[in-house]
């Protein structure tokens, strides 16, 4: 117990020392043109606040889980031999239901970068 207190008390004093420091030696001016936005020289248009298709939103989805079937087959890799021919068909199936979810993805449209407009269903 003592050590995690030890631990603490050490950290709570250096991150205190160094706001310190850092207030003490930092910089103290505030010219108009100092919180304004700089990018390399272009002055900036609009608002920085820039909204995102969902579709961004949902291929960096697809991409963290399939990304992640990566971490399970490494560790998979590594213990083959120790989980023999169970782990060997478990695999399997494991990237059959990865297949089958890539699979449905594509046929719903939800891999396709280019966006499609939805028109409206007319009732005639």
């Amino acid at each position: 117990m003592w050590p995690l207190v030890a631990y603490f008390v050490i950290v709570v004093c250096l991150v205190s020392a160094i706001l310190v420091v850092s207030y003490l030696l930092g910089p103290r001016h505030s010219e108009p043109a100092t919180g304004e936005p700089y990018e390399g020289g272009i002055v900036s248009e609009g608002s920085a606040r820039v909204r995102f298709s969902v579709r961004y939103y949902l291929i960096a989805m697809f991409f963290v889980v399939f990304d992640l079937e990566a971490v399970f087959l490494f560790a998979w890799a590594v213990a083959a031999r120790d989980v023999g021919w169970a782990g060997y068909c478990e695999v399997l199936l494991f990237i059959a239901v990865l297949f089958a979810a890539l699979i449905y993805l594509w046929k719903v449209g939800a891999l396709d970068l280019a966006w499609k407009p939805r028109l409206p269903k007319t009732s005639n």
